[in-house]
């Protein structure tokens, strides 16, 4: 008799994970159950991400599915990994995105080693996002069906060793249709609300508060006109206008420059677009560097379309966008795929130049 694929899921007690396991189970896979616990913040509530709700609810579904269920525990690593991380950045007046960060080294990464010592066959996710084999036995994702829950943008951090071993069930599936068979099942399935940071319940300022000592500093107009002071880099985003209540308004986050503390502002909307990026950190998912000049879509936003661009190779990658983009952010990931909707991989945005002239 043929020995069944064994497969750990990723449960965090949401819906998506829940359904994952269910249809993986129905397909007659040896499915193991995993929730994770992240660090939290002393003295505050719960990781939004792995709350004592989130795991009973992970641990009930598990058991109505009769599949082994583990919890592991990595809140050490979660916060020198992904906290640590997200802090360092703020410090420096970037605008990191933890996300992507603990879906590279945390889920896909620690996970990924726990799975080995099970001797799993696949690790799976309720991630939306689709895998394929092309004939040379290379592994691509694609986004998902449902675009709307699309989650390949955070996934740029991946490798073929990983791809080979990974699986998501709810790639070619509509949200709707995994309600509906949560329904059907009665999975009995944690509500998440939306959050801003798992990590940070009360909310990112007030974390960043906590954890950082930041300095006040100059806010400047781009003629180099005092226009106020700012209460610390890590308050402000580019394209913000929150906190910026001056005259003539009204003011959106333009630059911040580390080295003098300084902000700098406009009130002309045309300022916040630029043309070029210039973009670190680079992964390829097919695990080798393409040809370049690469035309692709590039998307600087998780819900955001991917637009055209040229990439060009240099010390830092170099995206040259085909009409100027409201807003990049430094600190952010810079998201590369094909016009047929393939990742092809990603970089963290270091800085950006050549203001829009409209």
């Amino acid at each position: 008799m043929k020995k069944e694929k064994k497969i750990i899921v990723a449960m965090s007690g949401g819906v998506d994970s829940s359904v994952a396991a269910a249809l993986l189970k129905k397909q007659g896979f040896e499915v193991e159950g995993v929730f994770m616990r992240f660090w939290k913040s002393p003295g505050e509530g719960d990781n939004l991400c792995c709350s004592a709700e989130a795991e009973e609810a992970a641990r009930l579904v598990a058991k109505k599915l009769k599949i082994p269920f583990s919890v592991l525990d990595f809140s050490k690593e979660f916060k020198k990994i992904v906290v640590d991380y997200f802090l360092s950045e703020q410090k420096k007046g970037r605008t990191p995105n933890p996300c992507a960060v603990c879906n590279k080294r945390i889920k896909f990464g620690l996970l990924f080693d726990y799975v080995k010592k099970a001797k799993a066959d696949f690790l799976a996710s309720g991630h939306y996002a689709r895998i394929t084999r092309a004939f040379n036995g290379e592994y691509k994702i694609f986004e998902a069906e449902d675009k709307q829950k699309d989650q390949s943008y955070f996934l740029w951090g991946l490798n073929q060793e990983k791809l080979a071993k990974m699986i998501f069930p709810l790639a070619g599936m509509e949200k709707s249709e995994v309600r509906l068979l949560a329904k059907k099942w009665r999975l009995p399935f944690w509500q998440a609300e939306s959050f801003d940071l798992c990590f940070a319940p009360e909310g990112s300022e007030s974390f960043v508060k906590k954890y950082l000592k930041l300095k006040r500093g100059l806010v400047k107009n781009l003629a180099g006109e005092v226009m106020g002071r700012h209460e610390g880099l890590a308050f402000y985003t580019i394209g913000q206008r929150k906190r910026l209540d001056f005259p003539k308004g009204p003011w959106r986050v333009v630059e911040k420059d580390e080295k003098k503390n300084e902000i700098l502002v406009s009130n002309r909307a045309e300022d916040l677009f630029f043309k070029e990026l210039m973009v670190e950190k680079i992964n390829w998912l097919a695990g080798k560097i393409p040809k370049f000049p690469l035309s692709a879509k590039v998307k600087i936003r998780f819900k955001n379309e991917g637009v055209d661009a040229r990439i060009k190779s240099g010390k830092d990658l170099k995206v040259i966008f085909k009409k100027p983009q409201f807003a990049p952010t430094p600190g952010q990931s810079a998201v590369f795929y094909s016009k047929r909707g393939e990742l092809l991989g990603g970089g963290v945005i270091r800085k950006f130049r050549v203001r829009s002239e409209k």
